[in-house]
């Protein structure tokens, strides 16, 4: 399927957005490597394949939707219990989801081609807001790319276990898998 210039709408029902960690520490080999899974988001994106410039996004996600889909490594299996509990402490401890409850995501310049663009915009993450850029692609109707965020530039103190030894890295990848869906009317 071919791009054509116009709005689309996006969200879980187009596609994916997943957030990735990795650990660090001395105690790392008892951690896992996660997946999570914003469940709750919608975007806005107004396309133009011939003119990048005229192109924009506006993603908002539920801060208190993210669900832990995979954890990878570690010294035992990730259980279901663990994943309810990470997903626990990153709603209450990390991203303080009562006071913050929405992620979001607007874009102020976007560069490229469809098989390779650039997109700056404002991320406003845990009530701050800082630059951000994704980068990604557009190719048969569907859009991939990712964002490398790193928590401490927005206030967040990763999340550490037995005493430091076990931390989440700073950096963690926000990636996206996502068809585009024209807007109706």
């Amino acid at each position: 399927m071919d791009v054509s210039a116009g709005g689309y709408g996006l969200g879980p029902e187009s596609g994916q957005l997943l957030v990735h960690t990795t650990r660090t520490g001395l105690g790392a080999k008892a951690g896992h490597d996660l997946t999570i899974e914003v469940t709750r988001w919608h975007a806005e994106a107004t396309v133009d394949p011939a003119d990048p410039a005229g192109c924009s996004v506006t993603v908002e996600a539920d801060a208190g939707s993210l669900e832990v889909r995979e954890g990878t490594g570690g010294v035992k299996p990730l259980t279901e219990a663990d994943g309810r509990e990470i997903a626990r402490i990153v709603r209450e401890k990390i991203l303080q989801t009562r006071r913050h409850p929405t992620i979001m995501f607007r874009s102020s310049r976007v560069e490229g081609t469809p098989e390779e663009f650039r997109v700056e915009g404002e991320l406003t993450l845990a009530g701050v807001t800082r630059p951000a850029e994704v980068r990604g692609s557009l190719a048969e109707g569907r859009v991939r790319g990712s964002a490398v965020i790193v928590q401490s530039q927005w206030g967040i103190r990763p999340y550490s276990a037995f005493f430091g030894a076990l931390k989440l890295s700073d950096e963690v990848e926000v990636r996206f898998d996502v068809a585009l869906m024209p807007r109706d009317g």
